[in-house]
């Protein structure tokens, strides 16, 4: 009887104690999670407007526009922005360009992902950067927004800063006070002769992050 009873509040205890336990995952919950993961969020950031197009600012939809335009794929818009799918390799790419302007972009990331239903390590942001020089690429697992406005907005939307981004350098060679002219601006004859092979090199980090992973692009990448 004593045994009995031992038992008894042994198994109990088991049962309450939910922390060691695993949920059980069947088998259509495993095929919907792979599914999942081979969906990937590629954001290019910029402003809509004809008079941003080529501007440092919008090297993000630059970005995206080239691989669209290389792969034969047109953006349609969307909600809160415009979207293309790209199929590689057996997974799918949703390149998307927020139409809310750049201080507010983590509003169109939230909703296609949750629309989407893409985990947060399935989302990868492209930006440009004053810090790099020009064409330099540096891709990252986190970060702080370095005083960008795109990803500030991002961080506050999704409350996190643990989600892939890849920064596009456009360095800082303006003068006192003129900062917000060179991100606004064209880019010069020089940098222009250059973009088509860092876009090309851009275009590949993408299709790279889905087929490869985070941690083998940034060792194939960062610093070319």
């Amino acid at each position: 009887m004593i045994k009995w009873i031992q038992n008894l509040f042994s198994s109990t205890k088991t049962a309450d104690n939910t922390s060691d336990m695993k949920p059980e995952v069947h088998e259509y919950q495993k095929n919907n999670i792979e599914s999942v993961s081979t969906k990937f969020l590629i954001v290019g950031l910029g402003n809509i407007g004809a008079e941003y197009v080529n501007t440092r600012h919008n090297i993000g939809f630059k970005i995206v526009d080239f691989l669209a335009k290389k792969e034969g794929i047109s953006f349609e818009t969307v909600k809160l922005g415009a979207l293309a799918q790209y199929r590689f390799k057996g997974r799918t790419f949703l390149l998307l360009k927020p139409n809310t302007y750049m201080n507010l972009s983590g509003k169109a990331v939230q909703y296609w992902m949750e629309k989407e239903k893409i985990p947060l390590e399935n989302i990868f942001v492209i930006t440009d950067d004053l810090n790099l020089s020009f064409g330099s690429i540096r891709i990252r697992p986190k970060g702080s927004d370095g005083g960008h406005n795109g990803l500030k907005n991002i961080n506050l939307v999704l409350n996190t800063q643990n989600y892939a981004r890849f920064r596009f350098g456009i360095s800082d060679e303006f003068k006192k006070g003129k900062q917000v002219d060179y991100v606004l601006g064209d880019w010069d004859d020089a940098e222009k002769t250059a973009l088509p092979e860092r876009l090309e090199t851009a275009s590949e980090i993408i299709k790279s992050f889905g087929t490869a992973g985070l941690e083998n692009t940034m060792t194939s990448f960062n610093g070319k």
